[in-house]
């Protein structure tokens, strides 16, 4: 949530902040602003709305300067207005603050500070942090690096926070809690921050990610200097980004989401290349290797997640259950801390994160941690918190996602949990090896066979058509998809602003049976399995009360197209792997849904990608 950029360097400032305020916007819609330092002046420029807003405002403002601040907002304190906009500014106009993160302990800062006589523009609490350290400043007679040092000894909460001061134009601190920040080292002495990678990459691949409690100072001309809050100074290190810039444009296609749906096919083969080799038989899932026979011999598996994160964890769990027979629980991170769970070093904890920021899911974690369980990671960004913090982990190689609607990560997420319950059972000796071979067969054509699906765009698009204006709408599966019917309607909230429920298809009988009518679509997953016949007769109930049913199907299915009002054919493939097949078609309905609405596809509403605050 927030997106922070900088520059200091040799060139002008505003291009390069305002570029990357643009690839950040992902990470939040709400305002914009920029503060920028040229000579002695600083400089401050805010617009609510989108960046593209401040870009307009921006054409008839002087923005000259080699050095400065931006922020792309999603609001917590305050509403998204031009005064609640990052940055913000110290009440004698020296010190520029950008932030993202929420300061717990605001209140009582700020009623302090109004006693020493500051006055208070804006409702957020980042007002109180760049007050707090002009008072600290002053009061101690010492620099601003050195007074946001000292501030934060009195902050609770989290941050990541980017400060410039017009009385020290060559220098800019930075420090970070609970959210990410990354400081990017120029081949020519220039420096680039960021929240992510994402707008660093164009100009260098040589980073450092800092850690919590961590305070970069950069000074023009010097090498840069990390230090903990205590003051003591550690070394930098320095990694290579492995992000290329091609992948962070749409290349030709009208949105983000549009794009990464159309990635799957090639991001669910690079999640399992080098992983599985299904003519010599192996699967093997390097960074969790070492860990294999703890979650074996372990009292049970924890996955904690949240949003599409946690649907691909249930998926997870029915794999791993059925082939592997280990005890899985699958939780909600935002909730796992805050019922006291019982958690103990028999316990293995795997937390899913798209970003690996996901401030509640470090916090899962950390409360693991504290118990004595060992904690694994499976997250898409390599470098973030989560793979830094875990034990051991996976990545799942999907590449950058910039729809803010996750969905190239949830197939990624269910392709490593499915390799990661083969190689558990294959180890355990819970499969044989001819059906563990099928299997890993299988799992291989499934790049090949999303394609496939894909190519149906064209008829989803026609579905789409037909209940773009509807008000409800209901999602139906059983066994391992349920968590796809979970996913579809969450994907159908979050982009088109259609109330959509999921439900495993025998609990409809149990109250949502009485919203049916002639006016409500129910997306079924009725694909060939064991549950097969079960949900034909769901759907013959749906039909007697007249509701629109629309069916996943497997190929062939002439049965289902009868009965179905509307159907959409998946290939066949082993029921294990269904979820990641039926999952392309209600991403693609959601997407057209929501565009035929004029809805903000790739930035929905109230939504911002990387959830960094609890």
């Amino acid at each position: 949530m927030c997106g922070i950029v900088a520059y200091i360097g040799k060139e002008q400032a505003f291009p390069i902040i305002l570029k990357g305020l643009k690839r950040l916007e992902y990470r939040g819609y709400d305002s914009a602003g920029i503060a920028l330092i040229n000579q002695d002046q600083l400089n401050v420029f805010k617009k609510a709305g989108k960046v593209s807003n401040l870009e307009e405002f921006m054409l008839h403002q002087d923005h000259n300067g080699t050095s400065g601040i931006g922020h792309t907002r999603w609001a917590t304190h305050g509403a998204p207005t031009d005064t609640n906009a990052h940055p913000h500014v110290s009440m004698d106009g020296s010190i520029a603050l950008i932030h993202n993160g929420i300061i717990e302990n605001y209140n009582a800062l700020k009623q302090e500070l109004i006693r020493q006589g500051y006055l208070f523009k804006s409702e957020t609490d980042t007002e109180v942090l760049v007050h707090l350290v002009d008072f600290i400043s002053k009061k101690e007679n010492v620099w601003f690096g050195e007074a946001l040092r000292l501030a934060l000894l009195n902050v609770v909460g989290a941050y990541a926070i980017v400060a410039i001061s017009k009385n020290f134009p060559g220098q800019m601190v930075a420090a970070r809690k609970s959210s990410p920040l990354v400081v990017g080292i120029g081949e020519n002495g220039d420096f680039y921050l960021a929240s992510d990678a994402t707008p660093i990459v164009e100009y260098t691949k040589r980073v450092v990610y800092l850690e919590d409690e961590e305070i970069a100072v950069i000074k023009l001309g010097e090498e840069l200097k990390i230090y903990n809050i205590s003051d003591q100074e550690k070394t930098p290190y320095i990694q290579q980004l492995e992000l290329e810039l091609e992948a962070l444009e749409k290349g030709g296609y009208d949105h983000f989401m549009l794009k990464e749906i159309h990635e799957q096919p090639r991001s669910i083969h690079d999640c399992f290349r080098g992983r599985l080799n299904s003519s010599e038989g192996w699967v093997s899932l390097g960074g969790l290797k070492e860990y294999e026979q703890k979650m074996i011999q372990a009292k049970r598996l924890v996955i904690v997640a949240c949003g599409t994160s946690w649907h691909a964890g249930l998926v997870g769990e029915y794999l791993i259950e059925e082939l592997a027979r280990i005890n899985v629980e699958v939780e909600y991170a935002s909730e796992f801390r805050y019922r006291n769970p019982i958690i103990s070093e028999e316990d293995v904890v795997i937390a899913i994160s798209q970003s690996g920021e996901t401030a509640d899911t470090l916090a899962a974690l950390e409360l693991a941690k504290s118990k004595g369980a060992t904690i694994l990671g499976i997250c898409n960004v390599v470098g973030s918190s989560i793979s830094r913090i875990t034990d051991a982990g996976s990545y799942t190689h999907a590449g950058p996602e910039i729809g803010v609607a996750s969905t190239k990560a949830f197939t990624a997420q269910v392709t490593i949990l499915s390799l990661l319950a083969l190689s558990l059972a294959h180890k355990k000796g819970t499969i044989s090896e001819s059906e563990f071979r099928i299997l890993i067969a299988e799992l291989e054509a499934i790049p090949e066979k999303v394609q496939r699906v894909l190519e149906n765009n064209a008829d989803i698009e026609k579905i789409a058509l037909e209940f773009k204006d509807v008000t409800n709408a209901l999602y139906l599966g059983r066994g391992s998809l349920f968590p796809v019917a979970l996913e579809g309607a969450l994907k159908l909230k979050e982009i088109s602003y259609i109330h959509a429920e999921g439900y495993p298809a025998a609990e409809m009988k149990h109250g949502p049976i009485a919203l049916i009518d002639e006016n409500m679509p129910i997306f079924v997953i009725a694909t060939q399995g064991n549950s097969y016949e079960k949900v034909v007769s769901n759907i013959q109930e749906v039909k007697a009360r007249k509701g629109k049913i629309i069916a996943i199907v497997t190929e062939g299915d002439e049965h289902l197209k009868e009965i179905a009002d509307y159907h959409i054919e998946i290939p066949k493939s082993h029921e294990f792997f269904v979820p990641i097949l039926a999952t392309i078609p209600f991403q693609l309905i959601s997407y057209h849904i929501a565009v035929m609405r004029g809805c903000n596809v790739d930035q929905p509403r109230n939504l911002a990608k990387s959830v960094t605050v609890e």
